[in-house]
């Protein structure tokens, strides 16, 4: 099959959204198929990273400044309107002339009519979301959270016909989380932590998480993107003989198995995590992680502390103590590795072949 993906990073967006599906992407390409991406040049895109793994690339021009964007929720994050950005998307699609079989969108402010202007060029669509905040038309729709609510979210928001795939038993996830499953930990005798708030942080989450832990008998990995742009006051700060930096790393799942929990954000590298067994104590860095974090909780293995502009030094060395002192790390490994089990994309790439 040839199958399209519409996804972006920026400094705002962050890269979550084109990381996951270039985990879809890679399984697809393994399996026979031929995989394309449509982005849009933001300030902080991963054009250079999709092209240095091999996919066919269309950029689309970087958006003009100040625009009156108001036809979604996130719409600036889409820098144009839907309807240009429709227009610009089939462009690439007709000047192709691929008979393209599936159209995968991982975009806030792509709704229902984008959908429809694009379904003229492609026939099935597939949405990965997890905010449930706007109508689609398509045939998919996968939202890998955990939510108590899972199966009231996407009423009257898509297709009496679509096929909703739904909850951390679909998680996308790279291969190499998947080789650590079923690798046990280790015992450290010092307790060793991660620090990672995601591809683009840019309220400096980092930073705080540092000035809690840099006086504790502690361990810590920090981890930055390039992105990030508060990357060299980061590093400036990681100046302890027990604070180890890192930048724009290819072993993230190697050093998340290694440690015995993690500072970090919500959102997807929740489920990375809980594929190897790291429990951590969660902030949600953006305004659309805090129904997963808050929900997430409830499974039992996170101790989520609130929206990032709530957090100060403060609340993290309290939680921090708090955390440690339930000394229950090894349960929490086994409960997270309960709840996935590494099989989510094998269970996706069926259902796109039997469509």
């Amino acid at each position: 099959m040839n199958i399209c993906f519409r996804a972006d990073a920026s400094t705002i967006i962050g890269t979550g959204h084109v990381m996951r599906c270039l985990t879809l992407a890679e399984e697809l390409r393994k399996n026979g198929h031929n995989v394309y991406f449509i982005c849009r040049l933001h300030n902080g895109h991963l054009s250079e990273l999709i092209s240095e793994k091999g996919f066919h690339l269309y950029n689309l021009d970087e958006p003009t400044q100040n625009m009156n964007l108001n036809d979604t929720k996130h719409a600036p994050w889409l820098g144009v309107t839907q309807k240009q950005d429709a227009l610009d998307t089939q462009k690439v699609l007709f000047s192709n002339k691929i008979q393209f079989d599936w159209m995968i969108i991982d975009h806030y402010a792509i709704d229902k009519s984008w959908e429809q202007n694009i379904k003229r060029y492609v026939p099935n669509i597939m949405v990965i979301d997890d905010i449930a905040d706007r109508e689609h038309d398509c045939s998919i729709l996968l939202d890998q959270n955990y939510y108590q609510n899972a199966n009231d979210r996407y009423t009257d928001l898509v297709p009496s016909t679509c096929k909703l795939l739904l909850g951390p038993q679909y998680a996308l996830l790279r291969d190499e989380f998947i080789e650590f499953h079923n690798t046990p930990k280790n015992i450290n005798n010092n307790k060793v932590a991660l620090i990672f708030y995601g591809g683009s942080d840019p309220t400096n989450e980092t930073l705080k998480a540092i000035d809690a832990i840099k006086d504790k008998d502690i361990l810590a990995q920090v981890v930055v993107g390039p992105s990030n742009p508060n990357k060299e006051t980061v590093k400036e700060n990681c100046d302890n003989e027990n604070i180890i930096f890192h930048y724009n790393i290819n072993y993230m799942a190697k050093l998340i198995h290694e440690v015995d929990f993690a500072l970090c954000a919500g959102g997807s590298t929740t489920w990375e995590r809980y594929c190897v067994g790291t429990p951590a104590i969660v902030t949600a860095v953006a305004y659309n992680q805090v129904e997963l974090c808050e929900n997430a909780k409830h499974l039992g293995v996170d101790h989520y502390i609130g929206i990032h502009d709530s957090i100060t030094q403060n609340v993290i060395e309290n939680e921090l103590e708090s955390f440690l002192a339930k000394n229950d790390i090894p349960q929490l490994n086994n409960r997270a590795k309960e709840i996935v089990d590494g099989h989510g994309k094998n269970r996706i790439l069926e259902l796109l072949n039997n469509i």
